[in-house]
């Protein structure tokens, strides 16, 4: 499962419209669409309805969004812990 998915699916929960998302991400929305089916396929389980005015996120969604926020927050944490431990090889 790849970082760029689960920054994908984040966007799209919090926007609840690919479109919007994938310009907040600075993608188009096809590759952004390709990313959510992506991850649904890989997790087993549809994770948003898709409306005609949007994107809901379905329980198993709901679950995952939670799981996603600590990951990436986790990750910022060790981008952040790792530069500061580097001192200043630049």
């Amino acid at each position: 499962m790849s970082l760029t998915y689960i920054q994908s699916f984040v966007a799209v929960a919090e926007e609840g419209h690919v479109g919007r998302a994938a310009r907040k991400l600075h993608l188009t929305q096809p590759p952004l669409s390709r990313h959510i089916l992506a991850l649904e396929d890989e997790l087993g389980t549809r994770l948003f309805e898709r409306t005609p005015r949007g994107m809901r996120l379905l329980p198993a969604g709901e679950v995952f969004l939670s799981h996603a926020r600590r990951i990436l927050a986790e990750v910022d944490v060790a981008i952040e812990r790792t530069k500061g431990a580097g001192g200043s090889d630049d």
